[in-house]
Formats: structure tokens, sequence, C-alpha cells
């Protein structure tokens, strides 16, 4: 088989695990906590001109997040089509009314993600993960960071921010952002005061109503913005598409495997593909939070260790704040940025976004941040 070939053939393995294609030409900017990604988003909320989707699972109504409803509601006075969702469980005694109420008011299409239903009471445990701001068609951001103030920390305090990791994203895989936003925009439900808020004409370039089948995805930007290939993997409950794919690069990796998580829960399959590169000599390294906001997590994370030690993986404790990234990194090539955990729940259970970004220069810097992240850790030995 020539090296054609077995390129073609990997990357229809990719396409396949991901359910993602790849696209070509597009620009991707690594960014870092909640101070190099917050300052970015708000700049392109501010200059939207025909429409903006912002999609979370968590909007605190604390400071930071009324910097963003002030944005938002900002730009749909000025007659921008602003549409919002978000997770009703994330957001429960996060964000009240109180929170909603003026954004709809401005003009804000606000929609809900699974509310409880006595008809569906098994569908709570289906969560809109997701954390998307795309904006005109033209700037679109995936990352780990929902929106509060805890990604910023508090200096005056000594608080530290929350340790997170985002991607600016130009070019034509904007299109398949809109897409992904379309596709939970349809699951969702409208908030009571928001019908009529928005002229009938839609700016969007997709039909917001109905989910959006592969063959009438919106048509790409012919204009490349850059050299960066990648994959806007928009995982829904039951694909399980980003385990398949983490498997998929745990057997292809020749050189290094470098994940960080927020909250690790390894099931068996996983923890096999983990251990299986590390005995055919990958670096394999796992870095986890050393503390944790959810704190029933932090056992099972600490249960995944042990096999992982014993199968050659070595594994991290963050010594900081609270690491909420969601990220990977392979023999300077492939990087993942976005939503899902490594655990049962973002696998099977909740709609995930991620970029899967085929870019040595990009995948350099990703390994550059993990070094970085790894001197303000500890190594667990067994």
């Amino acid at each position: 088989m020539d090296r054609h070939h077995g390129a073609a053939l990997l990357d229809q393995a990719f396409t396949r695990a991901a359910g993602a294609s790849l696209v070509v030409g597009n620009s991707a900017q690594l960014l870092r906590d909640g101070a190099e990604n917050y300052p970015q988003w708000l700049r392109a909320i501010h200059g939207a001109q025909r429409y903006i989707c912002v999609e979370n699972f968590i909007f605190h109504e604390d400071p930071v997040g009324a910097q963003f409803a002030t944005a938002l509601s900002e730009r749909a006075r000025a007659g921008v089509e602003v549409r919002l969702i978000f997770d009703w469980l994330g957001c429960l005694g996060k964000a009240s009314k109180h929170f909603w109420r003026p954004l709809i008011d401005a003009g804000v299409l606000v929609r809900c993600f699974n509310r409880p239903r006595a008809t569906h009471p098994i569908l709570w445990l289906q969560r809109d993960h997701r954390k998307l701001l795309a904006v005109d068609g033209e700037l679109g951001f995936i990352s780990g960071l929902c929106i509060g103030k805890a990604w910023l920390g508090d200096p005056a305090r000594g608080i530290a921010p929350w340790r997170d990791t985002g991607v600016a994203i130009r070019g034509p895989a904007l299109a398949d952002m809109d897409s992904a936003f379309a596709e939970v925009w349809a699951a969702s439900q409208p908030v009571a005061g928001t019908a009529g808020a928005i002229p009938a004409a839609a700016l969007l370039p997709f039909d917001p109503s109905e989910r959006v089948p592969p063959h009438r995805q919106p048509p790409r930007p012919e204009a490349a913005a850059g050299d960066v290939t990648l994959r806007v993997v928009a995982t829904t409950p039951g694909t399980m598409a980003v385990l398949r794919l983490e498997q998929l690069i745990a057997a292809t990796a020749h050189r290094t495997l470098w994940l960080t998580d927020a909250y690790f829960a390894g099931i068996p399959p996983y923890i096999q593909a983990l251990r299986a590169a590390a005995q055919d000599g990958v670096d394999v390294r796992l870095l986890v939070p050393g503390t944790s906001d959810i704190s029933i997590l932090r056992p099972l994370s600490q249960a995944g260790y042990r096999p992982l030690l014993e199968g050659g993986v070595r594994v991290f404790e963050w010594k900081g704040s609270m690491l909420h990234a969601k990220t990977a990194v392979a023999d300077g090539r492939w990087a993942r940025v976005g939503s899902s955990n490594l655990n049962i729940a973002s696998w099977v259970g909740n709609y995930e976004l991620d970029a899967l970004i085929e870019n040595e220069p990009f995948a350099l810097q990703m390994e550059q941040m993990f070094e970085t992240d790894l001197a303000d850790s500890t190594e667990v030995v067994l």
C-alpha cells in the first residue's frame, strides 16, 4: 500500500468515526483561559452585522454573564439576528428568569434545551453540553468554557481563574458550526415571550426551524481563511463519535498522545486503548484536576488510575485552580479542542462539540501548552 492510499484510508476512518468530513482552508487560533477567550468572544459579538448563534451549557447570573447579556442585547436592538440556547440542567441554580428577561425584551431569541417532561423522564439525562459562538458565518469559537466569573478568577482576592482552552476558527468550517447549532436549536424549546421578537425574514444561512441533514448543509464560503484542515465534530446522544475518535487516535498514534480532561472517568475499552498505545511505545499522558468542582467525580477518576499506570500511561494532577479543559494532542499532528470529557456522559448522553484539527503548527502550540501545564502538576505513581 502506497503512502497516498494509506492516508486516504486513514482520512476515511476518521470521517466515519467522527461523523464529520475534513474541511480545508481554515485558520485556527488557540486560546487559553477566560482571559484570552472572553475578550475575543465579546469583540466578535460587538462586530456582528447579520447574525449571532450562541450556545452554552451554563450561563452564570454574575458580572461576566451580565456582560455577555448586555452585548447580545445591544446587537439584537441594532437589528442583528441573535439566537441563544442554554441547557436547563446546566443553568439550574445558575441563572434565573431575571437573567433571561432583558435578553428576550431586547429581541434575542432564547431557547432552553431539555426541560423535564413527565412523559419522558429518562430523557433528562440527555444534555446540551456544547460551547459554541458563531458570528456572521465568518468567525466562530469552540471551547470548554462556560460563561461565568470563575473563568476569570478574582486577582484582588487571590482567586486564580479556571484553566480552560478554546479555539477561534475562520473559514469554510463555519458552515458546519452553523449546522451544528441548527440541530440543537430544532431540538430545544422556546422560552416564553420569545416568539415574534425577530422579523419573519430570517438572516441565518440555514432554516433553524428544522434539523439539517448532511445533504442540506449551508454552502461553504469559497474564500479560504488559512491553511488549517479540521473537522467540526458535533456529536449527539447515543452516537459515541468522540469515543470512537479517541480510540482511533490511540490506535494510530506513533509517538505521543497527551490528554487533558476535567472529568475523566474512563470505561474499560478506552482505558485498554490507552494501555495498548503505551505498551507499544507511545508516550501517553493524562492530565486531570487535583481538585474538582464536582467532588463526587474525583473518586471515579482516581479509580481509573491504577490500570492506566500499570499499563504504562503517565497520570498527572493539576495543582492550580479548577482544570476544566478538554483537549488532546497526538504526534504533533492531531489536536482536539472542545466540550467533550472522557466519560460516559459526554460519549453517550450529551450533545457535544469539538474541533479536530490536523495542522502541525497548531499541534505544536498544543504540546507547548500541555508542557506548561505539567510544570504546575504532580505526577501520580503506583
